[in-house]
Formats: structure tokens, sequence, C-alpha cells
């Protein structure tokens, strides 16, 4: 299994940060493969004017076509994910999430901001063709307890995070699985 993580906050550390880190520490007990993206990876110049040819870019994108799935961690900012998050989806190709397991993340002031994952994110990672997006996790700026060091969650958080993570990695498994393929014999099918 292989997965990426993109990090979405213009900020480093970040809380929405943290929560990637929480994952990808989780992902990797269980053998999972997991590669981490951050907005430091992209100059900001070829994020700001569109620069499709950026090397980063295109390993970026080698390495999602060749992923599972994907963990997106972004900020809530003016009841919206993280603006310089947006510009990196849109240089993405098309179909650039077909076929993948999504799982997205994120944090913000109040609980108020709870539905910008639903409302602003997912109809983008829907657009890139996301074979299935799942339920994220919000987290309020209280439950992260530190993100300076080794991330301290509450202990809701937490259990909301290792739920959904429980979640992803299920849907990994159960996407990986191949259907055996029925054959036709005299009006029976047998596999």
């Amino acid at each position: 299994m292989r997965v990426i993580t993109i990090a979405g906050s213009p900020r480093f550390p970040s809380r929405s940060s943290a929560l990637l880190e929480y994952a990808r520490d989780t992902l990797s007990r269980v053998d999972v493969e997991v590669f981490h993206w951050h907005l430091q990876n992209f100059e900001p110049e070829d994020l700001l004017y569109a620069r499709f040819d950026s090397p980063a870019l295109q390993t970026l994108t080698e390495q999602l076509a060749q992923a599972d799935g994907l963990i997106v961690a972004t900020p809530v900012y003016k009841a919206s994910f993280s603006g310089a998050l947006k510009t990196l989806l849109d240089l993405l190709p098309e179909r650039a999430l077909e076929g993948k397991i999504v799982l997205p993340l994120a944090t913000g002031g109040t609980v108020a901001h709870m539905l910008a994952v639903d409302y602003a994110l997912k109809p983008v990672l829907n657009a890139l063709k996301a074979q299935e997006i799942l339920h994220g996790v919000f987290a309020d700026d209280s439950q992260v307890q530190d993100y300076q060091h080794k991330p301290q969650f509450s202990p809701n958080l937490e259990k909301r995070l290792d739920s959904a993570l429980e979640t992803f990695w299920q849907a990994l498994h159960r996407r990986d699985i191949r259907v055996p393929a029925f054959h036709l014999k005299q009006g029976a099918a047998h596999v």
C-alpha cells in the first residue's frame, strides 16, 4: 500500500500538519508506505504562476498515479480550506485522484467551520475524480494541544483520528481486493 499525504497549511509546523504527522506514524506501523508533501515543497512562483512543468508538481503527480490513497489536511480560513492548497490542487491533472481513497482532515478556530470540508474541499477532491472520499476529521484549535513538538491531542480527537484511519486502512484494502472473474458456462456462473 502506498499513500500520499499533503499538508495544505502555508505555515509549518501547524495544527493541520500535526494531524498528518499522527496519520503517517499510525499508517507506517501497519506497513503502509507514506510519501509526505507540504506546500513548502513547491516554489511559490510555480504555484502562483501555474507552472505545470514544475519539477515538484511533476513528481507529486507521478507519485499520486502510483498511490492507493491520499490524506489531505488543511486549516480552515474564512469558512473554506487553504487558498494555497486550492492553488496546488488546481494544478493537478483532471483525473489525478481517479481510483484513490481520500481522507480529508481539517483544523479551525471553532466548530462553526467544520462543514467547510464538506462544502468546500470535498467538491474539489470529487472534481479530481477520487474513487471514494471518506468522512473526514475536523479538529478545533483547542483539541490540538501541542503541534510544535510531538503532536498531542485531546482524547476525543485522538479517538476520532484512530477511527478515521482505521476506516481509511479498511477502504484501501477493500479497494485492493481482486474480485474473481465470473465465467459463464452452460448458463451457470462459476468462480
